[in-house]
Parts: structure tokens; C-alpha cells; sequence
């Protein structure tokens, strides 16, 4: 950062300037500078997670951030097309140019392909205010990607229109990813990503209640070859095939098990309409190599409940969507009274395959509460096969959005309990009947409390005003405070 640029202009002002470009609706163009202050240098909890991989740096720093692009038309026609580009400039204690999202995509009928890096969410659960999705929780940046979908519930023309279904099939490019050979030496090798999900809806438009159900399944893979000494059998579509169902595979020289890394969610929903208010209830149910098909792990899950206030009102103070989460991931079926599974306890995120586990340029993807090393206090225990340190956890979580006169707010609070790995708990990883016991430490019950408050307020000639302010207090992460206050201007 320039000398000239006073640390006090930075630390009083943390201007946000945002300027709006726009022929009509369909077309945008922004351009933001932002300024972050962080009292202990480190960035708290929630300025930094969730936030699609576009990520402050620690301690004072300033953004620009521009984006375009342009949305569907609307309406019923046939054929459609749309994209967008964001790119983020980061100055502070270092600079960084990060490409935070591009992608095309087409639409034709109820299907859409899209074509690069995308932000999303894979998962059944309230996407503006939860925790975190157990597979793709908005945490990283979007792996580049190639999909075809059906995104919007597509309501079946049978039955009296009593079900509806959306899905997904998507195939990514992770690029060179560091793993773990047979002989325990690494390797970078090429890594490639497979998604799919499969969601239906009961219940007609017009009733109160209505029934979610379905799932998603997330693999990374490739370079078989380099990984095993004798892996010939397979052609490379049939590997592909192996991938995308799942299915074990093993020979005389290769253990039996699923090609690559694999994780997901079974997830269930249900949507009652009252007078006034839309209540949505989830459960995410989540495997990682095999325990939910024993149901060793039924304990562990995201359960939500969101309430969303349909009712419009003058009042000077209103709530528009309240939302209550409790994430568990304390069981993996590893506890001693666990049933037995031949895979073991889950070790969720982390993999002995690929080093760096569930994780894209060095951030998790799924949930940030299972955290790695990044931001956590030294000193607590760690198994260093295990990329994320703390993957056994109880939070309870929650969020708000509502208005108070003319002032939008939005807030997080959450409280979590953290245990570490089975690999540093006192009953040690399990892998079938064998267990091996703890050889890095114990990691005990550590407290955490993260809390987010965020403010706005359009004033004339299209300025807003926009505030937020976070704190980190307890034993997991270093105590920490950061704000951000800007001015937006949109033209």
C-alpha cells in the first residue's frame, strides 16, 4: 500500500464505493473499493466465511471489485442466455488479484448448461442465512465447471401436478492436487471433480404444506494411473463410471474401495404456509465413506428451521426471515458404542488420499465450522494426516433479517462446541475392528462464539449507507474484532 495514503483515512472512513452501470435490467456493471479493519489482525469468523471465496485480507486492507453481466429475460421463452464476471485487487499486507466468479450459461426449456467458475450452494437449507451446507456450502470459490440442470422445481403434468423434481450433473476441473501415494511419498497429480443432485417436491402450488426430498453426491478423482502401481484393468471411461455410481473397486493388488473421495447429503424438507409466515424444516443427513448405509452416523447432521415473514408492514420494526440451526458431526460413527462399519469412523472432510481433503485453493467447501489449521490457536492438538483439525463439532446457530425504520439488518450469532479428530480424541481413529489411539495429544471440549451484525441504509441520489461489525471469543480461534463501514453509490 502507498505511503501516501493515510492509515487513519483507512481506519475512520473503510469507505465502500460501489458504482452501478446499466443499460436496462438485464446488464450490469460494478465497480467497488473496499476498506476492512481487523483490531488483531486476524479477520473474524464471519467477514470471512461464506463468502463464496471472496475473502479480506488480515489485519487493514483495501479492495477493488468489479463485475458484470447479464440475467435471463424472464418470462416463458424457449431459448435464453446469460453469464457474469467478478474479479477482485486486494492491497494490504500483501496484494492478490483473485477471479471470484465467470461463467456463461444458456437456457433451453427447463434446462440449463453453464460453462466456468460459479458461486453456489448444494444442499437443502436456508442459503442467505445458514450455517453452512454440509457439500458446497458458498465457502470457496466455484471449482471451474461444465453442468447441465434443471435448477427451478419442475412441477410433472401427471398425478393432478402433485410432484416436482430439479437436479444436477456437473463435471469439474480441480487441477494439480497433492496426493498421498501408496508408499506414503506425494505427488501432484491432475484432479478432476464430479457432482450430481437429485431433489423432488410433494405437494401441489396452491396447498399449505409441501415435502422436500433428495440428495447430492460430490467426488474428487483422477490420475489413477500415477496413484497405483498396477491400475490397468480400468479404461478411463470405465473409471468414470466407477466415480459417478459409486461403486468399490479392487483387484488382487488394490484394496477394495470407491475411487476417489468421496461425500454428500441425504437430505429431507418439509414447508408449511401459515396465514403469514412460511416455515421451512430441514435435515441434512451426511456420509462420507459409508457409514449413513449403516446408519453409524445417524446422529450427525445440519437440522434448520426457517421462518419467513410474508407479511408487508409500516412498522418500525420488523423481522422479514428468522432461521435456527443445530450442525452435529461429534459421532462419525467412531465412539466406542458405535456399530460397526468396515470403513470406520467418517474423518469427515479429511482423506488419506488427497492431503488437503474436502478443500479448493486452500479453503474447505463444505461447512466452515469444521475448520483446518488457518485462524486456530496454536498449541491445540493435531494429527498431521489430518488436513482439517477440528471436524468433530456441536453448533448451534442464529440468524435474522429484518429492518428497523429505514435501516436493513442482517445478523449471524453462533456458539459452537469443538472436540478436533478422532485422531485426537482418547478413543483414536477406527479403520474396521482395528483401532489406532491417539498419538498427537487430546484435543478438549474448546468454546467458541462468532457474531455477525450488519447494517444499510439507501439515501438519495443513490448512495447507501453500509456498516458491519464481528467478533471471535473463546478457545478455538484467536479473540478478534473487525468492522467495515462504507458509502455506496449506485448510478
Amino acid at each position: 500500500m502507498s505511503s501516501r495514503i493515510p492509515i487513519l483515512f483507512i481506519l475512520s472512513l473503510l469507505l465502500e464505493v460501489n458504482t452501478v452501470y446499466a443499460q436496462d435490467k438485464l446488464y450490469h456493471l460494478n465497480t467497488g473499493l473496499f476498506g476492512y479493519y481487523s483490531g488483531s489482525g486476524s479477520i473474524p469468523f464471519w467477514l470471512r466465511s461464506g463468502q463464496h471465496g471472496s475473502i479480506p485480507l488480515d489485519g487493514t486492507s483495501v479492495s477493488i471489485i468489479t463485475s458484470a453481466g447479464k440475467e435471463y429475460s424472464g418470462g416463458d421463452k424457449l431459448f435464453d442466455w446469460g453469464g457474469s464476471v467478478e474479479g477482485r485487487f486486494d492491497i494490504g499486507n500483501k496484494t492478490r488479484i483473485s477471479l471470484i466468479e465467470a461463467y456463461v450459461k444458456t437456457k433451453l426449456s427447463i434446462f440449463e448448461f453453464r460453462a466456468g467458475r460459479s458461486k453456489s450452494i448444494i444442499g437443502l437449507c436456508d442459503t442467505t442465512l445458514s450455517a453452512g451446507s454440509f457439500s458446497v456450502s458458498g465457502n470457496s470459490l466455484g471449482v471451474p465447471q461444465i453442468s447441465i440442470s434443471i435448477p427451478d422445481y419442475f412441477t410433472i403434468p401427471l398425478m393432478g401436478n402433485l410432484f416436482a423434481f430439479k437436479g444436477s450433473f456437473s463435471h469439474g476441473w480441480i487441477g494439480e492436487t497433492t496426493v498421498r501415494l501408496i508408499n506414503n511419498d506425494t505427488a501432484d497429480l491432475k484432479t478432476y471433480l464430479h457432482q450430481k443432485s437429485f431433489y423432488g417436491r410433494f405437494g401441489k402450488s396452491e396447498w399449505k404444506w409441501k415435502i422436500y426430498g433428495g440428495f447430492n453426491h460430490n467426488a474428487f478423482w483422477g490420475s489413477e494411473d500415477d496413484y497405483y502401481v498396477s491400475f490397468n484393468t480400468l479404461s478411463k471411461f470405465e473409471t468414470y463410471l466407477y466415480v459417478i455410481s459409486g461403486k468399490p473397486y479392487g483387484t488382487e493388488n488394490i484394496p477394495s474401495s470407491k475411487i476417489g473421495n468421496h461425500l454428500g447429503s441425504i437430505d429431507l424438507g418439509f414447508e408449511y404456509n401459515f396465514n403469514n409466515i412460511r416455515m421451512l424444516v430441514y435435515r441434512q443427513n451426511i456420509y462420507d465413506i459409508g457409514a449413513l448405509y449403516y446408519l453409524a452416523n445417524i446422529r450427525d447432521g445440519l437440522n434448520g428451521v426457517s421462518l419467513t415473514n410474508m407479511r408487508s408492514s409500516e412498522k418500525t420494526i420488523q423481522w422479514r426471515k428468522m432461521l435456527f440451526e443445530f450442525f452435529y458431526t461429534k459421532n462419525q460413527a467412531g465412539e466406542l458404542w458405535s456399530p460397526y462399519t468396515p470403513s470406520g469412523d467418517e474423518n469427515y472432510y479429511n482423506n488419506d488420499q488427497y492431503v488437503f481433503g474436502w478443500s479448493y485453493k486452500g479453503i474447505g467447501i463444505g461447512n466452515p465450522f469444521i475448520c483446518k489449521r488457518d485462524y486456530t490457536r496454536d498449541g491445540l492438538p493435531a494429527n498431521p494426516r489430518d488436513y482439517f483439525i477440528n471436524n468433530r463439532v456441536a453448533v448451534f446457530h442464529y440468524g435474522i433479517e429484518g429492518s428497523i425504520k429505514d435501516w436493513l439488518v442482517f445478523m449471524k450469532a453462533s456458539y459452537s462446541l469443538n472436540y478436533g479428530t478422532f485422531g485426537t480424541d482418547e478413543v483414536g481413529h477406527t479403520l474396521g475392528k482395528v483401532r489406532t489411539l491417539p498419538l498427537h495429544g487430546i484435543f478438549q471440549e474448546t468454546k467458541q462464539l462468532s457474531f455477525l451484525l450488519r447494517l444499510n441504509r439507501k439515501l438519495r441520489s443513490g448512495f447507501l449507507l453500509d456498516f458491519a461489525a464481528a467478533f471471535d471469543a473463546g478457545r478455538l480461534y484467536y479473540n478478534s474484532a473487525g468492522v467495515m463501514a462504507g458509502v455506496t453509490k449506485t448510478f
